[in-house]
């Protein structure tokens, strides 16, 4: 059958080795150029026996117009595309004439052909071989690189895939943003971008994991982030000297920086934290050591039931939610303050947990107090991961 049908084939269309063996890739092992000159060999032994002339290679293919042999070509161009990038692991894309598509698609239906293989597949494939070979990048199914080349134009498309790192960073000063607002000079994630962005030659995009207010200093282990950065010429970079400059800034220190892929970002921004604070708690009616024990001892396992803040109702949808404090520890300090360490889950506004925020907090420091109640200053201690 597999001869038969070669033989309809190459006597209705000039077909090179590549689009002959292509017809039956689902069969056997080798390359199609290879099934194609051994189909076209043993095709021409039975035409001999039966007194029939060979059917030879023709100059020029019908359906690929010997776009096999640009590949030599292609490769340079592919090597000259991507000669100021650094990359270890690639993959091909290529765009093929409509026209092409549709020719093979018709001698296939005109063949019944149940185990052809497109010609652009086999294309990729035999074009990522010659360019591995000659450069000893590897191929990869998630690349440094993807080379899109149009093979009739010789023009070769170069996307550059991003890098992803993972860190925490502590922010060491409080007046520092952590993104970028009118008004202020630095933000954290300036700080952390400019290294980034110089040592890849790419451009950095900070992403963290919620945030923390300008006049918040964020300090223990870190808040997690992940940096993308956006089409770098340079990949093989030393995570130490970047933290190194960055903690050089004296404004925002960071730690634990590694690779990660686009799947392990994701995960870092979507998981929630519990989060360790310390309050210092102003009560200007005054606050004796009792009552800031007792607020703490209230405090602990209580769920809270939270409007949206005030302040920031414009940037977040008005809603309730719902969130616990898991412990609370307090230390008086004077007849007007106290400081309240508390862990709580993630997204809990902790300056309208003391206020109560007009009754959008409940309930509240000021609630269990009986008396008004503010957050003079607040860290953030830890983010705590399950």
């Amino acid at each position: 059958m597999i001869l038969e049908t070669a033989e309809k084939a190459l006597e209705g269309h000039k077909l090179c080795n590549h689009c002959l063996g292509r017809l039956f890739a689902k069969l056997g092992k080798g390359t199609n150029e290879e099934r194609g000159r051994a189909i076209r060999f043993t095709l021409n032994m039975e035409r001999s026996i039966q007194e029939l002339p060979a059917i030879g290679e023709p100059d020029e293919c019908e359906l690929c117009h010997n776009v096999f042999e640009k590949i030599p070509k292609l490769v340079e161009a592919m090597k000259k595309a991507s000669e100021k990038i650094e990359f270890e692991t690639f993959l091909v894309g290529s765009r093929f004439p409509e026209d092409i598509k549709k020719r093979e698609k018709a001698i296939w239906e005109e063949l019944g052909i149940e185990t052809g293989e497109p010609i652009n597949r086999e294309f990729n494939r035999e074009l990522g071989k010659a360019f591995g070979k000659a450069t000893g990048k590897d191929t990869s199914n998630n690349p440094d690189v993807v080379f899109i080349v149009e093979p009739f134009s010789d023009r070769v498309e170069l996307q550059i895939n991003p890098v992803y790192v993972y860190g925490r960073y502590r922010k060491l000063m409080r007046g520092i943003p952590q993104t970028p607002l009118p008004g202020f000079e630095d933000s954290v994630a300036s700080v952390i971008c400019r290294a980034f962005s110089r040592a890849f030659e790419g451009k950095c995009v900070f992403k963290g994991v919620g945030r923390e207010d300008v006049d918040v200093r964020m300090l223990g282990n870190g808040r997690p982030f992940v940096v993308e950065i956006k089409k770098p010429r340079r990949r093989k970079i030393d995570l130490n000297e970047i933290a190194r400059e960055i903690n050089a800034s004296g404004k925002v220190g960071v730690l634990n920086l590694s690779f990660v892929s686009a799947r392990e970002a994701e995960e870092v921004l979507t998981k929630n934290h519990r989060k360790e604070y310390l309050a210092l708690v102003l009560v200007e009616e005054g606050v004796t050591s009792e009552d800031a024990e007792e607020v703490a001892r209230k405090l602990t396992d209580l769920e809270i039931h939270q409007r949206t803040p005030w302040r920031v109702r414009k940037a977040r949808a008005d809603k309730v939610r719902v969130k616990k404090v898991h412990e609370a520890e307090a230390r008086w300090i004077d007849e007007k303050h106290f400081e309240l360490r508390l862990v709580t889950d993630g997204g809990l506004y902790i300056k309208e947990l003391i206020s109560g925020d007009h009754g959008r907090t409940r309930p509240s420091v000021t609630d269990l107090l009986g008396k008004r109640a503010w957050c003079e200053r607040l860290d953030v201690l830890n983010i705590l991961d399950d």
